[in-house]
């Protein structure tokens, strides 16, 4: 298993864990534009860490499946929980008075997409791009 992480604690964090998803999508083969949408997506997902959870971790995993590899990005905390999570993942939708792209915008980015969120337990997000 080829698995990077970066502790999302402060600001510089996210930069960290961007730059990590660039490169882990680079090794893999990702073109410039595939590697902008995972960085924009590690982006979002480690924001939201550090917005509304106060800290957490961002995972890389380089992946399999058949012939075809990717990328999955892990992001997981032990925050609050998202409350409404239907309301999260509706387009335009922000508690941080920011553009609303957040959840939606990550899964318009990546192939799959996944949310287990338990309040006062914390959320994990699941994102995996595949290279086509």
């Amino acid at each position: 298993m080829n698995r990077s992480s970066v502790e999302i604690i402060t600001e510089w964090d996210i930069v960290a864990a961007r730059q990590l998803g660039r490169n882990e999508a680079k090794k893999v083969g990702f073109g410039t534009v595939d590697q902008a949408r995972i960085t924009t997506a590690i982006s979002e997902l480690a924001r939201n860490i550090y917005l509304y959870a106060g800290k957490g971790k961002i995972e890389i995993e380089r992946v399999t499946d058949g012939e075809v590899c990717g990328i999955k990005v892990l992001a997981s905390d032990d925050g609050p929980g998202i409350p409404d999570l239907r309301k999260v993942m509706e387009d335009g939708y922000s508690t941080s008075g920011g553009l609303g792209a957040g959840m939606p915008g990550v899964k318009r980015l990546m192939d799959e997409f996944k949310v287990i969120s338990e309040l006062g337990s914390g959320t994990t997000v699941t994102a995996t791009k595949w290279l086509h």
